[in-house]
């Protein structure tokens, strides 16, 4: 069975690419973790399905006219849209959904971790991060800097160190230094103040 033969190929291009590109922009905009190859290829033909199915209406009336003969090029544009730009609809449409208080009541948030819910809303702050072997580490955390953790490990880079009175006022920036990284593995707790 060779699947490089047009109508498998059709076939394939039709069940797995709107699912994949729904797959692929979901992930782009709400990162979590990634799943193993034969699941992400059930999903995308699941997901490409679903696609069929809420476009089913639109298909059928593009295919009984006579759109094709009168304008190729609408008719391509039609399947255009139907296998790359409504599955990008359909993932932001339902990021959007699953992130609005109503629906939260009877579904999860889609962040799975409140560290990337916090650093998803992207303010700034002071920063006051106690390691586990006692160290503060203190800085500001502003638009140059950065804190990711789906797929990998929790990291935080500020963009500025400053030094820490011993009544816990920030006293001064560190001069020669471009920041600081920290690990996650190698946190205890953070604190944020506006």
């Amino acid at each position: 069975m060779d699947i490089w033969e047009a109508n498998r190929l059709v076939l394939f291009i039709a069940f797995v690419i709107p699912g994949f590109v729904s797959l692929k922009t979901y992930q782009l905009i709400q990162p979590g973790a990634y799943e193993g190859t034969s699941e992400r290829l059930t999903d995308a033909v699941a997901y490409s399905c679903i696609n069929y199915a809420i476009l089913f209406w639109p298909i059928v009336a593009v295919e009984q006219s006579e759109l094709i003969a009168s304008s190729q090029a609408l008719y391509y544009l039609f399947y255009v849209v139907v296998l790359f730009i409504a599955p990008i609809a359909w993932a932001v449409g339902w990021r959007f959904l699953r992130t609005r208080e109503f629906f939260q009541r009877n579904a999860p948030h889609p962040t799975s971790k409140p560290w990337d819910y916090f650093f998803g809303q992207r303010k700034s702050y002071w920063v006051k991060a106690t390691l586990k072997d006692g160290t503060v580490v203190v800085g500001l955390y502003g638009h140059n800097s950065f804190a990711f953790s789906a797929p990998a490990d929790e990291q935080i880079y500020l963009e500025e160190t400053w030094l820490l009175g011993e009544n816990g006022a920030f006293l001064r920036k560190k001069s020669d230094t471009a920041g600081v990284l920290i690990l996650g593995s190698e946190l205890s707790h953070i604190e944020f103040r506006s």
